[in-house]
């Protein structure tokens, strides 16, 4: 029999992948009918009869008809065949994720957790559930600010600074955790651990902010790197393995563990997460 932990952890597995699955079906009775002048009608069903297809629309919630001359039904079967395509990636991306969360490692490495170890590679790990979670490398991108960019280019003299974001791609990461202080196992030859540090990022509509760079004008311009840093309890707790600790409770939002060199230059690969408080039902 399953211990209670573990019996939790399979539920919420199982839960994730049933939400996933959910909206999907639901949003298959719903499609785009595409007309040639490049709008588009949410329909939950269409038929051609004759020269007029027939459609039930979703927003009015009763059949219209329109020539089928203004119809384009070719962008409507491709547009048909994309939706399924991407529902059909998205569900194994979620399984995949899925299988990442709760991550079973060979039963050689430190002990961490009563019953809980690490493998025998190099990562960082947290314990969530009660399961071992490996988190997983993310690429920060850096942008422009393109608002910043035309102020710059306005005012001759170096007053107004240049300003980049160093970005991650989507609103949330992946890796959900649910542990308000969490402890991370960073297992290194490298001494890995000794370098990252915590760093919590600003929400954008679709990506993080994990930092702000500002450079002056002019060929000795130095530059500035501003980031929103959680400081940690660090641990070496066996040879080539840290242990990392917030030092406070974390709010809900979205974090990375990103290395920190000796210049204060934070490295753009990152390892992401986001932290979620999920209520008790009792």
């Amino acid at each position: 029999m399953l211990p209670p932990s573990a019996f939790r952890s399979y539920l919420m597995a199982g839960l994730l992948l049933s939400l996933l699955a959910l909206p999907r079906a639901q949003g298959a009775n719903s499609l785009k009918l595409y007309m040639k002048d490049g709008s588009y009608q949410i329909v939950s069903s269409y038929e051609v009869q004759g020269d007029r297809v027939r459609y039930f629309s979703t927003e009015r919630s009763e059949w219209e008809e329109v020539p089928v001359s203004m119809v384009d039904l070719e962008a409507t079967r491709r547009g048909q065949e994309e939706v399924k395509a991407t529902e059909k990636r998205e569900i194994q991306e979620a399984k995949e994720v899925d299988k990442e969360r709760f991550y079973k490692p060979p039963n050689t490495g430190l002990e961490v957790v009563s019953g809980i170890r690490l493998p025998g590679d190099e990562g960082v790990f947290t314990v969530d559930r009660g399961r071992l979670v490996r988190l997983a490398v993310s690429a920060g991108e850096s942008v422009t600010d393109k608002k910043r960019a035309a102020m710059v280019l306005a005012v001759p003299l170096p007053v107004v600074k240049a300003r980049s974001l160093v970005v991650l791609e989507g609103a949330k990461a992946a890796i959900r955790l649910n542990d308000p202080r969490p402890v991370f196992y960073v297992q290194s030859a490298s001494g890995l651990g000794s370098r990252l540090e915590l760093v919590r990022m600003k929400p954008g509509k679709e990506t993080r902010v994990l930092e702000e760079i500002e450079t002056g004008k002019g060929k000795n311009a130095k530059s500035t790197e501003e980031r929103s840093m959680i400081a940690v309890e660090r641990k070496q707790i066996a040879p080539n393995v840290y242990s990392l600790t917030p030092l406070q409770t974390l709010e809900g939002g979205e974090y990375a563990l990103g290395e920190v060199g000796a210049d204060d230059k934070l490295s753009s690969d990152v390892w992401d997460f986001g932290y979620e408080k999920w209520e008790v039902v009792k």
